[in-house]
């Protein structure tokens, strides 16, 4: 494969201004979370990314797009209470999102079509910080004046929302009946009407806020008084004399912890509102704070870009009073620590962290120090490039700007891809055209035909389409084609055309489906038009997937498409949603463009509720086009839910060459019962539909039939490498180089990319690493005691190198070597005199536990697979090498070629970092007639793929100043 490594494709990202989970803590819970635990994160560029952290795989689910002059500066979720249906049963409560921006106005966002929902302004000033009422527990209590504990309102179901404002006002929001309206005002007595900087919710009832004026509040919600005023005193000596309390949040106990522009941490008493101690733990202003599940634990972010961790433990012989310490800190992030967030239960818990150097960072809480922290991409998930291979077009696009680059094959290949900056930036790539949208909305999806002459824009709002003509070979000419109104006033999600740019498929952002016709236009100028009819698809109807009413529910998210895909021939459509599930649809019929472009029954409605009146309608009168109309697949219902989101989602190749005649069958003759002849044959291409879920389980369907492949049969997700199958960051994009020699499948991460041969199994499937040592280590018990130690040792390591299992939610553990505490995790156990044969305890075993579905669908999967294989009498199957490990000496960086072996199984490599996207681009010389038609039916051909691999370095992105500390010994620029 010919791989051109590009750097000048232009995408910076944007600095994290607010994190929040979707659940509170729950420190009694064993698991991981529950299934609906999400993670929303926003940008300064008004986007609102939601995470998934699916016990430790985090993924990058979806993204809420901003628009011009926008920014998220807070966001709270809201847990609207359960109700009973009409047979008595409850029903999970809605999980809302709001967000604020530095402007009057609280934004509810709906989660399924990534819209605003609602808005609430009032006359109340600029919005400074939010937070949402606790909600209420059953039999719990709360802290009320003075220190009183007091049993919780039984009416108080629904979660307010309380804002603090520019002019010192605290405004109260009122989310019942899923409406978001203006409740009551609290203000201050002051006539200086400080700035509120920093709110939160010590009971239900209770608000404490910090001023831009070195106070912090406290306030009664119900009875609008001002409980108690506490100062923090004049500011530094040479520095401004205010102090600006940018953090205040309270633990379990009522304990108020707050941060300030001084670069102190300060604890108050919950009760009396005393200043009981403060920690100088910053050097610079203290922007945000997170406290633990248990009160015990406290975390500060800080513009010094430390990353602090301060511990309460109780002193005196009965432990009545504590004291808090600061245990260590750590320069996680490269620029200021603007938000934290946290999240606990037994076996998860973890820090959400962010801020200017635009990249999440998940840090292990009870486990700080113990296990490594693991760093999130700041690039989108699904990549923001696409590519015209036949005229070797690459196109770029971010918030509202599109960049379209022509890359020129090289009669040098080797110093083509040498990845040096210069040469690309010049005769062997060029800046086309620049497209700059004037609409507010960002772009959510581009595409581009692969004939190069036409490319659709969406927003969320509106679509566009443009025109694209090469003139003298070497001057782009980029015009707007005009669409419908119907058709460009609705917005998109996702838009693509299909490979032999026939048809048109657009997923509304409710995740309606629909597919419009291309028409080629003769004249003076040649053109292609969208034809305005649409032909609407339905899905099946799909059972939500298990979740109790105590966790809340995200209404239709689960459902929202997330990818699409079409078969080589363009026959077959393949779409999947969030929760895993996939419906097909197949393209019945031939081409017959002497028929007319008519549709019989108008548009199907999708939000008719009765499925099988619509199928049977559907076929007395079906939508035909040019003698040809979708259906649904008659095998589609046996493609099972997966495990997850797909994240790759394409169909392989095909190695035939594709049929472009039309015309060619024989005209069926109208009828009264039928004016609109046309044929029933069924697509009979390639079918087989590649799928890597968010788990990086590996499966691949043969859709026409509605099962498993035999390859996928023979090859479950035990038979990857286990390198692979340990790599955190989840899969973005795939590559295929498929031909009469060889079936190859390129996989790409962030910070990965590998090489799977799709022509033969891989490795033999082999059980996890931890159940065989548990089985060496219960062999005999004639064996020495040392060397039962020996196995015990080797079982705990084992079990370490498990990032999944092995840890809290973040990176994986650090090795005991390396750990620098002074402390290890095993502690030896003595019964009475019985020194010679102690026992090992493992201090952070509870924090791990493997779950035995898991492990055992795994041996299960192991098992059947070794079978298959057997009876498939495959020729031998040597165990692959470590084909990394082989090559990783090279310092090539040229050809991706000269590392792949002929008759590998896999191969792979971590050289290049970040990745934002790999496309192809065809061998044949762009703009020569019939280019697209030879990349067609040469796509799987016998030459060498070529790509062009785009990387955004962080450090080639401009941000600002940082602050530099007097303990840095590192360049200051």
């Amino acid at each position: 494969m010919d791989l051109h490594r590009c750097r000048f494709v232009p995408y910076p990202p944007s600095a994290i201004n607010a994190l929040a989970f979707s659940h509170p803590s729950s420190p009694e819970s064993k698991h991981k979370g529950p299934r609906t635990l999400r993670l929303a994160i926003g940008r300064a560029n008004g986007d609102i990314e939601i995470w998934n952290p699916q016990k430790g795989a985090w993924s990058q689910e979806s993204v809420l797009k901003g628009a011009k002059d926008r920014s998220i500066e807070g966001l709270v979720w809201i847990h609207d209470p359960e109700e009973l249906d009409k047979s008595g049963d409850k029903i999970a409560g809605r999980l809302r999102l709001f967000s604020i921006g530095y402007s009057t106005a609280v934004t509810e966002w709906d989660l399924a079509t990534g819209l605003p929902a609602q808005h609430c302004t009032s006359n109340y000033g600029e919005i400074w910080c939010i937070t949402a009422q606790p909600r209420l527990q059953q039999n719990t209590q709360s802290f009320g004046t003075n220190g009183r504990t007091e049993p919780q309102d039984s009416g108080a179901q629904n979660q307010n929302i309380a804002v603090g404002c520019a002019d010192g006002a605290i405004v109260i929001l009122s989310t019942a009946d899923g409406d978001l309206q203006f409740l009551k005002t609290l203000t201050t007595s002051s006539s200086k009407k400080a700035r509120v900087l920093s709110i939160a919710y010590q009971s239900i009832h209770i608000i404490v806020t910090g001023h831009a004026d070195s106070t912090i509040r406290v306030f009664d919600v119900r009875s609008r008084q001002l409980l108690r005023s506490m100062s923090l005193g004049a500011g530094p000596a040479g520095g401004p004399k205010e102090t600006l309390v940018w953090a205040v949040r309270c633990a379990c106990d009522g304990t108020i912890v707050s941060g300030d522009s001084t670069g102190t941490v300060r604890f108050w008493d919950g009760k009396t509102y005393a200043l009981t101690q403060r920690i100088k733990g910053h050097e610079a202003d203290v922007l945000d704070i997170a406290i633990s599940a248990d009160g015990k634990t406290a975390i500060s972010g800080s513009m010094d870009r430390r990353t602090t961790l301060y511990r309460r433990k109780a002193i005196g012989r009965k432990g009545e009073q504590s004291w808090w310490k600061e245990i260590m800190h750590q320069r996680l992030h490269k620029h200021d620590v603007k938000a934290l967030a946290a999240y606990e239960t037994k076996s998860l818990s973890v820090l959400a962290s962010g801020g200017l150097d635009t990249k999440p960072i998940i840090t292990p809480i009870q486990q700080f120090g113990k296990e490594n922290h693991r760093t999130l991409s700041a690039l989108p998930q699904r990549p923001p490039v696409c590519s015209a291979p036949s005229k070797r077009l690459m196109i770029s696009w971010w918030d509202r700007d599109i960049s379209i680059w022509r890359i020129s094959k090289s009669l040098h290949s080797h110093d083509m891809v040498e990845g040096d900056d210069e040469s690309f930036g010049g005769r062997r790539t060029k800046l086309m055209s620049k497209i700059e949208l004037q609409n507010e909305e960002s772009l959510s999806s581009v595409d581009i035909s692969t004939d190069g002459h036409l490319l659709i824009v969406a927003t969320p709002l509106r679509l566009k389409t443009f025109r694209l003509r090469f003139r003298d070979g070497s001057t782009l000419k980029v015009g707007r084609s005009d669409l419908p109104t119907k058709m460009s006033s609705l917005g998109a999600k996702i838009v693509k055309f299909s490979p032999d740019k026939r048809w048109l498929l657009i997923i509304r952002p409710d995740s309606s489906i629909e597919l419009h016709r291309t028409v080629e236009v003769e004249g003076a100028k040649a053109t292609t038009k969208i034809s305005e009819k649409c032909i609407y698809l339905r899905r099946l109807e799909r059972p939500p997937t298990s979740s109790g009413y105590v966790d809340g529910t995200h209404g239709n998210y689960d459902r929202s498409i997330s990818r699409v895909a079409f078969s080589a021939d363009s026959r077959i459509l393949a779409v999947a949603d969030l929760s895993g599930c996939i419906d097909t649809w197949v393209l019945e019929g031939h081409e017959d463009l002497t028929q007319d472009n008519v549709t019989m029954n108008g548009a199907v409605s999708s939000e008719s509720s009765d499925d099988e009146d619509t199928d049977s309608d559907e076929e007395r009168h079906p939508t035909i086009i040019f003698g040809q109309h979708w259906i649904r697949n008659p095998t589609a219902s046996l493609i099972p839910r997966l495990d997850g989101t797909p994240l790759i989602f394409s169909f392989r190749p095909s190695k035939a060459p594709l049929q472009t005649s039309v015309n060619g069958y024989a005209a069926l003759h109208a009828t009264r019962q039928t004016p609109y002849p046309h044929s029933r044959d069924l697509p009979n291409g390639e079918d087989r539909l590649f799928i890597l879920s968010s788990q990086h389980n590996m499966y691949e369907f043969e859709v026409l039939a509605g099962r498993l492949t035999e390859w996928s049969r023979r090859n479950p997700t035990v038979s990857l490498p286990a390198k692979f199958r340990i790599i955190d960051e989840r899969a973005m994009g795939v590559i295929w180089d498929v031909s009469k020699i060889k079936q190859r499948i390129w996989l790409y991460g962030s910070s990965w990319l590998w090489m799977f041969d799709l022509s033969q199994d891989l490795s033999q499937p082999t059980t996890q690493p931890n159940q065989t040592a548990e089985r060496t280590g219960s062999d005999s018990k004639t064996k020495s005691r040392k060397r039962k130690r020996k196995s015990h040792e080797q079982h705990h390591r084992s079990t370490a190198q498990q990032p999944q299992k092995g840890n809290t939610g973040a990176g994986s553990q650090i090795p005991d070597s390396k750990l620098g505490l002074g402390i290890g995790r095993m502690v030896r156990r003595t019964e009475g005199n019985e020194t010679s044969d102690p026992q090992w305890i493992d201090l952070g075993q509870q924090m791990v536990q493997t779950s035995e579905d898991d492990e055992y669908g795994a041996l299960e999967d192991s098992s059947l697979a070794t079978f298959r294989r057997e009876l498939g009498k495959e020729p031998d199957d040597e165990e692959a090498a470590d084909l990394d490990s082989k090559h990783k000496s090279s310092d090539n960086a040229g050809l991706v070629t000269q590392a792949v072996v002929p008759g590998q199984k896999y191969w792979s490599t971590f050289k290049y970092r970040p990745i934002l996207g790999v496309v192809p681009l065809s061998s044949e010389r762009g703009g020569d007639d019939g280019a697209e038609e030879n990349f067609l039916n040469n796509y799987g051909g016998d030459q060498d793929l070529e790509v062009a691999l785009i990387e955004r370095p962080l450090e080639e992105v401009d941000l600002p100043a940082r602050f530099h500390g007097d303990q840095e010994w590192d360049e200051r620029s």
